[in-house]
């Protein structure tokens, strides 16, 4: 079998390094993401397969490698404005982070709400609010 290049290898961190940037994923959650697809800690871990994991797992949650796209600080503001959003309704509602996690999974079979896109997150925060209006007619 014929191993990957040093350039290959510069090539996949840093596609890496461009999703993780894209998606909007701070350190904890990124860390938490390579945990669990790949089983390292850090993505100089990783070897040629566990890149390819990664990639392929980002790629999955919405990530698009399309290199003439560069994503405006404002994407990721909004991203964490929504994710402010949807904590102060979970607050407002009594309900642990999990509940906006499993919904995640149940809408998009994505593991964490931390790892869906603006518009997945817009779908969530539309979906809470349906609950509290529900909550409120039998409250």
């Amino acid at each position: 079998m014929k191993r990957p290049t040093p350039d290959l290898r510069k090539r996949e961190l840093a596609q890496i390094h461009i999703g993780k940037a894209q998606l909007g994923l701070d350190d904890e959650t990124y860390r938490a993401m390579l945990q669990a697809v790949a089983g390292v800690g850090s993505s100089a871990e990783l070897d040629h397969a566990g890149r390819r994991l990664v990639l392929q797992h980002m790629r999955a949650r919405g990530w698009k490698n399309d290199r003439k796209r560069v994503t405006p600080p404002s994407a990721t503001q909004s991203k964490q404005a929504l994710m402010r959003k949807i904590a102060a309704m979970l607050h407002t509602a009594g309900r642990p982070w999990q509940y906006a996690d499993g919904m995640a999974r149940h809408m998009f079979a994505v593991e964490k709400a931390a790892w869906c896109d603006v518009a997945q997150l817009r779908k969530i925060i539309a979906a809470l609010g349906y609950d509290a209006k529900r909550r409120q007619g039998h409250g």
